[in-house]
């Protein structure tokens, strides 16, 4: 069997843990102690994340959409085969090394998409964009840690506390759709979600096609549209 080769390590924000990137051949890994955050062969739930969203805020004129975390570019890559080419996406990536990582050791991963002209890649918390501006996004997608426990960065947490999701209401477009990404369900998110004044859909997809563990995914739309 090829064994795993780990080809570079950062960080997280808060400097108390480390992110690891692994590779076997042309499959890759990104892991947080014993945690795999992601893999590339399991790319279904964050594809459906990007698509989801896309089929909710279909025929908008110019949309305009926010991804809460890199990754490896899964949620991106779908969301650019989705929406038209007047579309403007903004990714938000608080770790410049996985920035790094996209852009170098994984870019056949990627395949361009991070030049695609609707893209803008930003090394910055997602929660700055949402605070910034009232009713800019017509989406947010958030895909920033395993669910609504942040276990990568704790400051994650913010952006899923009632004021959090309170802050990315006032941030969406009437009919604008907040979707989170998560490794399992979280009864009190989806309380949370309501409380703060969201239509809510839970939806449980796999990991990767019809196998793999079953991964969630809220969306969250913001009232209707005008």
């Amino acid at each position: 069997m090829i064994p795993w080769i780990q080809q570079d390590s950062a960080k997280t924000p808060d400097g108390a843990q480390e992110l690891r990137l692994k590779r076997r051949g042309s499959e890759f890994s990104i892991m947080l102690g014993t945690n795999e955050l992601m893999n590339s062969r399991l790319s279904g739930s964050e594809e459906a994340l990007a698509r989801l969203s896309c089929q909710r805020i279909a025929g908008r004129g110019q949309p305009r959409m926010l991804i809460g975390g890199l990754g490896m570019g899964f949620t991106l890559r779908a969301a650019l085969d989705e929406l038209a080419e007047n579309a403007e996406i903004t990714v938000a990536e608080l770790v410049p090394a996985v920035v790094a990582w996209a852009r170098g050791p994984m870019a056949e991963l990627f395949g361009g998409c991070l030049d695609d002209p609707r893209v803008t890649v930003r090394e910055a918390d997602v929660g700055q964009f949402i605070r910034s501006r009232p009713a800019v996004w017509d989406a947010i997608l958030l895909d920033v840690d395993n669910g609504p426990d942040g276990i990568v960065h704790k400051s994650n947490d913010a952006l899923y506390s009632l004021q959090g999701l309170a802050a990315a209401r006032t941030a969406l477009k009437p009919g604008g759709v907040l979707a989170v990404w998560s490794q399992g369900p979280d009864s009190g998110f989806t309380r949370r979600l309501k409380q703060a004044g969201f239509a809510v859909e839970e939806v449980s997809t796999r990991a990767n096609g019809k196998r793999g563990a079953r991964h969630v995914i809220w969306i969250a739309t913001n009232g209707s549209r005008p």
